[in-house]
């Protein structure tokens, strides 16, 4: 055997032992990736079937929605918010969340988004604020999930905020949130 020979033959049982490895880093990116999908879309914790809360708060710099029941935090969802997050709401089409006390008035089941919580914006306070400068306040703030046929996004969807002035959560933790909201439940959305 010549040295020719002997380079082709190593460079083939290179490619032999090669395959094995290629196959097992293949699976494991596979993995990897069935791994990130599942993980998105799990409610990790999930609140018991009775379970009902009385307050939610929002802090936005945080991306952070936190739910109560008698004072005492007992979930904690991050949240993707209006594309313009800084500051308050001060009127339509700012893209801004608003920032002060509300309630959940009603609930959509039928919505763009996968189910919808109204959010009682704007208050009195905010409507004096929007005629001060002119312009109209806005409405249909919500706390929502995702755009309908979206929700194979699950958290990915929080990577930037997208909405136009909403609070969004995955559908899992929107399906959660509605089941415990009642109506009237208090929310504060905080900077």
């Amino acid at each position: 055997m010549d040295e020719s020979d002997a380079m082709k033959e190593t460079r083939g049982d290179s490619r032999i032992l090669n395959m094995p490895v290629f196959k097992t880093i293949l699976f494991l990116a596979a993995l990897g990736v069935a791994g990130t999908i599942v993980g998105a879309h799990h409610n990790w914790n999930p609140l018991p079937q009775n379970a009902t809360i009385d307050r939610i708060l929002v802090e936005k710099s945080a991306r952070k929605l936190s739910i109560f029941c008698d004072g005492q935090r007992i979930k904690t969802y991050r949240t993707a918010l209006g594309r313009c997050p800084m500051g308050p709401k001060e009127q339509e089409g700012d893209m801004k969340t608003p920032e002060g006390f509300y309630a959940i008035d009603s609930r959509n089941p039928q919505s763009s988004y996968h189910l919808a919580l109204h959010v009682s914006y704007p208050s009195d306070e905010d409507n004096t604020r929007a005629a001060a400068r002119g312009v109209a306040p806005g409405y249909d703030i919500m706390i929502h999930g995702l755009p309908n046929g979206m929700g194979w996004m699950g958290a990915f969807h929080r990577r930037k905020d997208w909405t136009a002035g909403c609070v969004a959560l995955t559908d899992e933790e929107i399906e959660e949130l509605w089941r415990v909201t009642p109506d009237g439940t208090v929310v504060e959305i905080r900077p």
